[in-house]
């Protein structure tokens, strides 16, 4: 994709690491957080907001351009939280409304907890909250054993499993060319950053339904409109249902901004506009 927004990017220092970011556009600031995925991705939605917003990125903890000290000390929301609080605040625009997908939609959450200052908006796009499932032994059960098969060296066994486990989609010969023969240090790295330190820390938080409920934060649930009856949704809806919030549909499935980016900008607005 061409950029056609000029991006300033920078480092931020955390207690143990560096935070990468990216800020482009102009307008009220607009946060896009992923974990694991780092902020690559999330570059055709930046683009697309970057007339109407000043579109911020970072790399998550362990991940991309986003070194730790100790890479063998797990990554906890609280700590996202903490490392965004930090962004947020040297890019000095003011608090942002904050999107986060998946594991950054879990980023969110905290910091909505800790900073609700920093974020007066929060879309928790598919956050996979497992503890709030009535089958979350089962699911414990089923993420040690991906943890189990990637740490036996199996790492395609590992990803088949997790994605069985979220109801995802990768056809075999992508997943073959993401996952299998050859591979970059880094890939290799963040992988196993994800599988040890994060996984279990991200999927089985357990936040205070208390606390999101009394945050000053505006809290948006997202949902694919293609995720219906796959892990994240039925995660979502349980949270809408403790918070006592009705879900807000998006474009496409637990990626949609990737899968649909256009469409996903297009329904991001209108929600941001009724909020």
């Amino acid at each position: 994709m061409t950029s056609t927004a000029p991006v300033t990017s920078g480092t931020v220092a955390v207690p143990d690491g560096t935070i990468y970011y990216e800020v482009r556009g102009s307008g009220p600031l607009i946060a896009l957080i992923g974990a694991p995925m780092d902020s690559g991705p999330f570059g055709a939605l930046a683009e697309l907001l970057a007339p109407d917003y000043t579109v911020l990125c970072s790399d998550p903890r362990g991940h991309g351009r986003s070194p730790v000290d100790d890479t063998d000390k797990d990554s906890t929301p609280e700590l996202r939280a903490d490392d965004l609080a930090r962004v947020i605040t040297h890019v000095d625009l003011g608090p942002a409304t904050v999107l986060g997908s998946s594991g950054g939609a879990i980023t969110g959450l905290a910091l909505a907890i800790a900073r609700p200052d920093l974020v007066p908006t929060l879309i928790a796009h598919e956050p996979p909250l497992r503890e709030l499932l009535p089958n979350r032994d089962e699911l414990r059960a089923r993420t040690d054993e991906v943890q189990t098969v990637y740490e036996s060296g199996d790492v395609l066994g590992a990803v088949r499993k997790f994605f069985a486990m979220t109801g995802l989609f990768m056809p075999e010969e992508v997943l073959q060319q993401m996952f299998g023969g050859e591979r970059d240090p880094q890939s290799i790295a963040s992988d196993d950053f994800f599988y040890r330190h994060e996984l279990h820390t991200t999927s089985g938080w357990q936040p205070s339904l208390d606390a999101l409920r009394a945050t000053p934060t505006k809290i948006i649930i997202g949902i694919g409109d293609e995720s219906a009856d796959k892990f994240c949704d039925h995660t979502s809806r349980a949270l809408g249902t403790e918070l006592g919030l009705e879900p807000t549909l998006f474009p496409g499935g637990h990626g949609g901004f990737m899968e649909q980016p256009d469409a996903f900008a297009k329904r991001l607005r209108e929600v941001l506009h009724d909020s």
